[in-house]
């Protein structure tokens, strides 16, 4: 079988595109291309206004009148909306993986979510899922995994693994004082 060799044909497309002057940008066309870049985005995967903007105005061929104008279309048809993409985002990790408030509230702000809107997510999503149940499906998925923490040690992984779940200090604490319960009595009973 005889191998081919890699051809440079996308470090030339990236020299041609450079040299070329800029063509002025035809507003119809503009708004057209930015319509379908966008229903392609959003098929590939929910985004929210933010996102999606961020990821139109990366184009060269679009500008923002372009951009506010499919954005404004979406809203319309109902394709783009903070307020469900914010409930489903967090309830989907939720049910994926437990995860605590503090770590969803980031990841909503990393997805450009607007403060108060993922704050009435995750208000929805923890009123279903409480985090008291989630903590405790987290600790049950770790001891599963790598056992009941026998050492301080492994208490203090599990603590530490918990804090990076997103789960507040108080209830991380109480829980894995609960679980490791055992461990301190195991530990004192010896040098009796």
């Amino acid at each position: 079988m005889r191998r081919r060799r890699p051809t440079p044909a996308r470090d030339l497309r990236a020299d041609v595109e450079e040299k070329r002057p800029a063509r002025p940008i035809d507003a119809a066309k503009a708004r057209a291309r930015t319509m379908q870049r966008a229903a392609k985005l959003l098929a590939a995967k929910p985004r929210s206004v933010a996102e999606l903007r961020e990821r139109l105005l990366e184009k060269s061929w679009t500008d923002e009148a372009a951009v506010n104008a499919a954005l404004d279309k979406l809203k319309e048809y109902g394709y783009l909306d903070d307020e469900r993409f914010a409930f489903g985002f967090a309830s989907f990790r939720v049910r994926q993986k437990p995860v605590g408030r503090q770590r969803l509230a980031r990841d909503l702000q990393l997805k450009k979510v607007p403060r108060e809107t993922a704050d009435a997510a995750l208000d929805l999503v923890y009123e279903e899922t409480p985090e008291e149940q989630l903590i405790d499906r987290a600790i049950e998925k770790r001891v599963r995994l790598r056992g009941r923490p026998t050492t301080r040690q492994e208490t203090k992984s599990l603590f530490d693994h918990l804090l990076r779940q997103g789960f507040t200090g108080d209830l991380v604490y109480s829980k894995v004082r609960a679980a490791s319960a055992d461990v301190d009595e195991a530990e004192e009973s010896p040098a009796d």
